[in-house]
């Protein structure tokens, strides 16, 4: 029973983490990480959300849906601040823009091979 819960929380985190990564793209980007991946992770959130309803009690399910978005919240703002003290705002920027680009070339490669 344990192995399920954990196995719940690990993938009510990973979902949401995706959803939230998706407010770190620019808009042009965000619209196809939008399209291609958050659509994706909205679909296994509220997934996982009924797996816990169905094996779980609400307050468990609750407790559970809390605490991943909590942990998803701390992680990205700690993140933050730690690639704030490490690097310029340029070279944020920099990697950011780079990412960005990759991501759409990847997409447009899978779609095109």
């Amino acid at each position: 029973m344990i192995l399920k819960y954990i196995s719940f929380l690990i993938g009510l985190t990973w979902s949401y983490s995706l959803i939230k990564t998706q407010s770190i793209f620019s808009k042009r980007t965000g619209l196809i990480f939008k399209i291609f991946i958050s659509k994706v992770s909205w679909l296994t959130f509220l997934v996982a959300i009924y797996f816990g309803f169905k094996n779980f009690s609400l307050q468990s399910t609750l407790v559970g849906v809390v605490v991943s978005v909590a942990i998803v919240h701390l992680g990205f703002m700690f993140l933050s601040k730690f690639l704030k003290s490490k690097f310029t705002d340029r070279q944020l920027i920099f990697s950011k823009n780079f990412f960005e680009y990759s991501l759409i070339v990847w997409i447009l490669y899978y779609f095109i091979y």
